[in-house]
Parts: C-alpha cells; sequence; structure tokens
C-alpha cells in the first residue's frame, strides 16, 4: 500500500514539474512584412475559431445526457 502511495505522488510531482516547462517557450516571431497591426494584415475579431457549432453540439450533448439521467431517476 506503501508503494502505491509512493508511485502515486511521484508521478503527480511529475506531471507538475513537467507542465511548468511548456511555458518556458518563447513566442513565434512576427510575420515578414509588417505587424498585426497594420490595415488589412488584422485577425478577425474572435480569432476566427468558429466556435457557435462546437457550442451547439456540446448544449444537445450535455441536454440528451440530462435527459436519460432524469429518465433513469424517474424510472427506479
Amino acid at each position: 500500500m506503501k508503494m502505491k502511495k509512493w508511485f502515486f505522488t511521484a508521478i503527480v510531482a511529475l506531471f507538475i514539474l513537467l507542465a511548468n516547462a511548456g511555458f518556458t517557450q518563447d513566442p513565434p516571431p512576427p510575420p515578414p512584412g509588417g505587424g498585426h497591426g497594420l490595415p488589412g494584415n488584422q485577425a478577425p475579431p474572435g480569432g476566427g475559431v468558429p466556435v457557435g457549432s462546437g457550442l451547439i453540439i456540446l448544449m444537445a450533448l450535455g441536454a440528451a445526457y440530462g435527459g436519460r439521467k432524469i429518465y433513469q431517476i424517474r424510472s427506479n
């Protein structure tokens, strides 16, 4: 039992130490020929990520999961 606790503690400590290493990298250099502040070279608002369709899918899955759980509780 002690060995399992020691192993779990070592794994958690390793993950914590390795997680900090990901934040030590420098950002990539700016693109050549101007920066993001120039007209015509600006990123779209919100980063251009299509969040709407993903949110709809997640909400539908959450509603289906919640409905299933309510059905299971009421059937018992």
